[in-house]
C-alpha cells in the first residue's frame, strides 16, 4: 500500500481537484485507489455508504475512484457554527461542538480517529491519495497538527506541493511555503504542481528552470486551466451573475452558514436558468424565484435574512406572484418558527420564521443522514429523484399534508396550496433532470424551451477531464514511480 499527500500553498490553490484527477488517472487504469482527507472544515457534506457524513469533496473524490464514500475517507470533519466554534464529526457521526481553542488542544486526541482511519482504508485499497488542508505553512497551527504535515509524518509518506498560478506569484507561494518547512518536512516534499496555467508553456519554462535550480526539487508538470470546469466546491461560493434575456432568474442568498451550495450547479448549467447568488449587503435585484439554500445554523441564518431585508423582499415578490423554494435549512425558515433549545446548530433559543408555510421546525438531538430515492407529487409520471438527507430538526404542521416529493411511502417537503412557496429536506433535488425539468417548470420555466443536464453524467465527464490533464501535463511516469504502481 502505498499513500501520497497532495497539500498546497493555500487554500483553494487547487489541492481537491488535483487529488480528483490522480484517483480517476489511477482507477482510469485498473489501480485500487481511495481519497483521504485527514481533516476536513466544510459546510458542504455528504452521506457514506456506512450512514456516515463526510466532506462533499472527498465524496466527489470517491466517485473520481469509482467506489461509494465511506467515513473512513474523511475521519475529522469541521462544520463551523460561528466564527470561532464548529461541530466536530469523527469518522462521520457527531462527536460534538467546540471553541476553536478547545478543539486545537483536542487535535492530538483527534489524530487517533485519523489513524485509526486510515489504516482500516489501507487495509482495503492499493493506493490512497490523501488532501491536505488549507496550507502546511501556517505557523499558528502547526503544534498537533492532524491536517498536513502532522500526518504526513506520522505515516511516513511523500507529499507533492500544489500552487495555483492563476492567482500570480506562484514561485514565491512555492519557494514560501518549503521555506516555512522543517528540514525533514523539505525532504518528505518530493516536489511541485503548478496548477491552473494559461498561455505558452515556452514563456513559463525559464520560471520552471530556477525553481528547481532554487529547490532542487523536480516540477512534476503544470496543469492547464480548464474552461468551464464545474464540479462539486469544498466549500467557496461564487457570488454574482449576468442576466441572460429570457430565463428563468433565479437569486440565492449567500447566508453565513449555507451548506451544500453545489445543490445548485444543476442550475448553473441549465441555459434557461439565471441563477444568481446574493451576498451580504449586495443589492436584491427583481427574480422569478428566491430560493433559501441549506444552513448549519438556521436560527442565525434566518436571523440574518431579516437584517439583510430579505423578509420584506419575500413577501413584495409573492405578492407579485414570484415563486419561493426552500432546501433543508432554507425549507425550515418557511415555516412559522425554528426552535433550537438545546443550541444545537448555535445560540439556543428560537425565531420567527417567514410564515409562508403552516409548520414549525424543532431541533431535536440526532442527525437525520440518508442517501434517498424518491418521486416527485406533481408533473408528468411523476418523475424519480435521488437525493440525500443532511439535518437536525423535526418539522410539524398542516403544511406537510401537501408534500413536494414522496421517499417511498413517507412524504417529503411541502406545497402551498396556490403553488407560490415549497421546499424540501432533500439536498441534490436538482440532480436528476428529469425531476429538475418538472420542478423548474413548477417554478415558472416556460415549456419545451431547454432541457436540464444530468448531473451525474456531468460530474463523470468532469472527472474525465480532470484525468486527461494529468495524462497530458504531469511526469506520469515519474508518478507511477512514486506510487510504485506498473
Amino acid at each position: 500500500m502505498t499513500t501520497l499527500m497532495i497539500q498546497g500553498t493555500t487554500s483553494d490553490a487547487g489541492k481537491t481537484t488535483v487529488v480528483a484527477a490522480l484517483c480517476r488517472w489511477l482507477a482510469r487504469q485498473g489501480v485500487s485507489v481511495a481519497p483521504f482527507k485527514p481533516q476536513n472544515m466544510a459546510l458542504n457534506s455528504a452521506v457514506t455508504m456506512d450512514g456516515g457524513e463526510i466532506g462533499r469533496s472527498t465524496a466527489l473524490q470517491a466517485l473520481a475512484c469509482g467506489i461509494e464514500p465511506h467515513s473512513d475517507m474523511n475521519p475529522v470533519l469541521l462544520k463551523p457554527q460561528t466564527d470561532c466554534g464548529a461541530q466536530v464529526i469523527l469518522r462521520g457521526k457527531v462527536f460534538g461542538n467546540m471553541d476553536a481553542l478547545d478543539y486545537h488542544a483536542y487535535k492530538a486526541e483527534a489524530m487517533k480517529s485519523v489513524l485509526a482511519a486510515w489504516e482500516a482504508l489501507s487495509s482495503r485499497y492499493d493506493v490512497i491519495i490523501a488532501e491536505g488542508a488549507g496550507s502546511p505553512a501556517e505557523i499558528n497551527l502547526r503544534a498537533n497538527d492532524i491536517a498536513n504535515m502532522g500526518f504526513a509524518e506520522a505515516i511516513d509518506c511523500p507529499v507533492l506541493l500544489v500552487g495555483d498560478i492563476d492567482r500570480g506569484g506562484v514561485f514565491a507561494q512555492l519557494v514560501g511555503t518549503l521555506a516555512l518547512l522543517s528540514e525533514r518536512e523539505q525532504a518528505r516534499t518530493q516536489g511541485f504542481i503548478i496548477n491552473r496555467f494559461r498561455g505558452d508553456i515556452a514563456l513559463l519554462q525559464p520560471g520552471l528552470d530556477w525553481l528547481e535550480a532554487r529547490t532542487g526539487k523536480p516540477v512534476n508538470g503544470v496543469l492547464p486551466y480548464l474552461h468551464g470546469l464545474l464540479i462539486d466546491a469544498e466549500d467557496g461560493v461564487a457570488t454574482g451573475g449576468e442576466s441572460h434575456k429570457g430565463a428563468l432568474r433565479i437569486v440565492v442568498p449567500v447566508l453565513p452558514r449555507i451548506s451544500n451550495h453545489n445543490d445548485f450547479d444543476p442550475l448553473r448549467l441549465h441555459p434557461g436558468v439565471d441563477l444568481i447568488f446574493i451576498g451580504p449587503d449586495q443589492p436584491i435585484p427583481p427574480a422569478d424565484v428566491i430560493l433559501l439554500p441549506g444552513s448549519k445554523s438556521t436560527c442565525h441564518d434566518l436571523a440574518w435574512l431579516r437584517q439583510q431585508g430579505w423578509a420584506e423582499v419575500i413577501q413584495r415578490h409573492l405578492r407579485y406572484g414570484g415563486k419561493v423554494f426552500g432546501i433543508c435549512g432554507g425549507f425550515q425558515m418557511l415555516g412559522k418558527d425554528v426552535q433550537d433549545p438545546d443550541g444545537l446548530e448555535g445560540q439556543a433559543g428560537a425565531v420567527k420564521g417567514f410564515g409562508l408555510l403552516d409548520m414549525t421546525t424543532r431541533m431535536v438531538v440526532g442527525k437525520q443522514l440518508a442517501n434517498v430515492k424518491g418521486t416527485l407529487a406533481f408533473g408528468p409520471g411523476r418523475p424519480t429523484l435521488t437525493g440525500y438527507e443532511i439535518h437536525n430538526g423535526v418539522s410539524s404542521g398542516s403544511a406537510l399534508e401537501r408534500p413536494l416529493a414522496w421517499i417511498g411511502k413517507r412524504p417529503d417537503g411541502a406545497v402551498s396550496a396556490d403553488g407560490q412557496v415549497m421546499g424540501t429536506y432533500l439536498h441534490g433535488i436538482f440532480d436528476d433532470p428529469g425531476a429538475c425539468e418538472a420542478l423548474l417548470l413548477q417554478l415558472g420555466l416556460k415549456k419545451n424551451t431547454h432541457r436540464a443536464t444530468d448531473y451525474h453524467h456531468h460530474r463523470q465527464q468532469q472527472l474525465d477531464r480532470l484525468a486527461d490533464s494529468v495524462e497530458n501535463s504531469l511526469d506520469c511516469e515519474w508518478l507511477r514511480r512514486l506510487l510504485k504502481v506498473a
